[in-house]
């Protein structure tokens, strides 16, 4: 058990303060007190790094968060996009009167299906990459700030 509060990672002010309070018959009474403003805990440097290291931690997740949710959008407007095709698909193979009607239409439909998966693949793919990149900019930028502050820390 920590009973030290510098060794918590926080250091303590102590100080008072004198006050001036008069009782119910008027007198003037000096009460010393406390000053409970003086009491504010100061993080130390190595709480500072943690804090960091937990918001840095929130931030990650909060950005695979996004990433996920742009990733279920972009399916949902895809699927979207398929079923509307498929129903179409249904309404012009009973439009045509022939076989040959029915193959084509067929055909045209496989050719777009194809190419609709190879688009969607392709912007899954960038939307991966661009989390990727973006979460890589993040890491960055938060390890050269701990490496400025852990050297200021050691400096000052």
């Amino acid at each position: 058990m920590i009973n030290d509060a510098s060794q918590a990672g926080a250091s303590v002010v102590d100080q008072t303060t004198t006050a001036r309070t008069t009782d119910h018959n008027g007198a003037t009474i000096m009460q010393t007190q406390p000053d409970r403003s003086q009491f504010a805990l100061q993080p130390s440097p190595r709480a500072n790094n943690g804090l960091r290291f937990l918001l840095a931690a929130a931030d990650l997740q909060a950005q695979a968060f996004k990433a996920m949710m742009r990733c279920q959008i972009e399916t949902h407007s895809f699927l979207k996009h398929r079923c509307d095709q498929n129903v179409r698909l249904a309404d012009d193979l009973v439009a045509g009167n022939e076989f040959n009607d029915a193959f084509d239409v067929l055909s045209t439909f496989f050719q777009n299906a194809t190419s609709d998966y190879a688009i969607e693949a392709g912007r899954v793919a960038s939307i991966g990459s661009k989390l990727a990149s973006e979460t890589g900019r993040r890491v960055q930028k938060g390890a050269e700030t701990t490496v400025e502050d852990l050297a200021a820390s050691t400096v000052g």
